[in-house]
């Protein structure tokens, strides 16, 4: 029900939101004598406001059309390296010879909600020294119900079939959520001894130990029952989605959650906005613009995924206390013994608290101290791990180097 009712409130808005979009053609039109008056810049910026607030953002463009190696600028295209119906494999094609020394690197993106653009700014970073691969995830409504199902076995799954398809010494980073199951993926791979498990493994903000300094999303999964969120955050896909009668974890659930964490910073900034549009700050509005279209694009996750996700990561524990299976066979982060390790923490992360990510070492028994490292960038919360000016100048850095150092094949 809580599905069907956000379309129809959205789809009611629609003749609304249009008239919004025509009110500010006209008003924001130098032929208009209103638009340099501040009542007509006033009125043109409330309408700019509530088209964007109302609506439907849909997955973004990467984007990326260059980069820069040894200081030329260097074409960019990417493209599909592998593809089905859960996962799609991106590569980002540089258009330059002579630079079959730089490593591979397979990004996991999240699959908490939002596209896996939200990791452009990760991609950017990489391009110039690495041979990139990002893992983007489907969007569960527009999956047919035919297609069955998508779970945390699934997952896994489809990490271990890119590193298959990558081949040897392939480098793995993985963003956020997906770390512990990156880990799994890699110590089921070095168990069954193959060759194309990682050459290294970079944790970044995960949760592969929930225990550790708790946070506020952590004890929210704690304090319900697993029952209790399949009762009241799972929907079912509403005609005329693809995905329709499939039962899934809405991604605008998780956007209101995410609002609701930091909802003064989020009144300000469209606060902020309003202002610059009727200043006519094309800069800042710009900027605005370019961050929201982002965050607010959002897509839904299945059941199945999702609750196992709560149940496994952040209510048992399951990968920390040695009990996670994978198809009924137990993973064992000890069978790495080859694989470096490099996890990365902020120190002001409010999602994925400090020793969470740290927490991979303590698991990872066999792994010899020289092909480990750990490193707590200070100053910065959940997202500057992965994004932002910290990342760009310390973090992106150090994780290269650390590429480097233990890029050797074959084993």
């Amino acid at each position: 029900m809580l599905y069907s009712a956000y379309e129809m409130t959205r789809a009611a808005l629609t003749p609304w939101r249009q008239m919004a979009h025509g009110t500010r053609l006209m008003l924001s039109s130098p032929l208009n004598p209103m638009s340099i008056t501040p009542a007509g810049r006033s009125l043109s910026a409330s309408a700019a406001l509530f088209e964007r607030l109302t609506r439907h953002y849909g997955k973004p463009e990467w984007g990326i059309d260059t980069t820069i190696i040894d200081g030329e600028k260097v074409a960019v295209t990417p493209r599909t390296a592998k593809a089905d119906t859960w996962m799609k494999l991106t590569y980002f094609d540089r258009d330059v010879a002579n630079r079959n020394d730089d490593p591979k690197l397979l990004i996991v993106a999240p699959l908490s909600g939002h596209y896996a653009t939200l990791l452009r700014g990760t991609v950017e970073a990489f391009l110039p020294a690495h041979e990139v691969y990002i893992t983007e995830w489907s969007d569960a409504r527009t999956v047919p119900m035919m297609a069955g199902r998508f779970d945390l076995n699934d997952y896994i799954d489809q990490v271990r079939g890119a590193l298959r398809h990558l081949g040897p010494n392939t480098h793995v980073l993985a963003v956020c959520q997906p770390g512990p199951l990156v880990l799994a993926a890699a110590a089921l791979m070095a168990e069954d001894g193959e060759q194309t498990r990682p050459g290294s493994l970079t944790l970044m903000g995960s949760p592969v130990d929930t225990r550790r300094s708790p946070t506020l999303p952590n004890k929210l999964a704690k304090s319900k029952s697993h029952n209790w969120f399949a009762r009241n955050v799972i929907n079912t896909v509403p005609f005329p989605h693809a995905g329709a009668l499939r039962r899934v974890y809405p991604g605008f659930i998780q956007l209101a959650s995410f609002i609701q964490m930091n909802s003064d910073s989020h009144v300000n900034a469209h606060r902020d906005y309003f202002d610059h549009l009727v200043a006519g700050d094309g800069d800042s509005t710009e900027r605005h613009r370019a961050f929201y279209d982002e965050y607010l694009s959002v897509m839904d996750l299945t059941e199945e995924f999702y609750l196992q996700t709560i149940r496994e990561i952040f209510q048992e524990h399951t990968l920390a206390r040695g009990l996670m299976r994978h198809r009924g066979r137990i993973v064992d982060p000890g069978a790495l013994t080859d694989t470096a390790l490099l996890t990365i923490e902020g120190e002001m992360d409010d999602i994925s608290g400090a020793g969470q990510t740290q927490a991979a070492h303590d698991l990872c028994v066999n792994i010899p101290a020289k092909l480990r490292a750990d490193y707590v960038q200070k100053d910065v919360g959940h997202y500057g791990v992965f994004s932002g000016q910290r990342f760009r100048d310390d973090i992106a850095p150090r994780i290269t180097k650390f590429i480097r150092k233990h890029n050797v094949c074959p084993r």
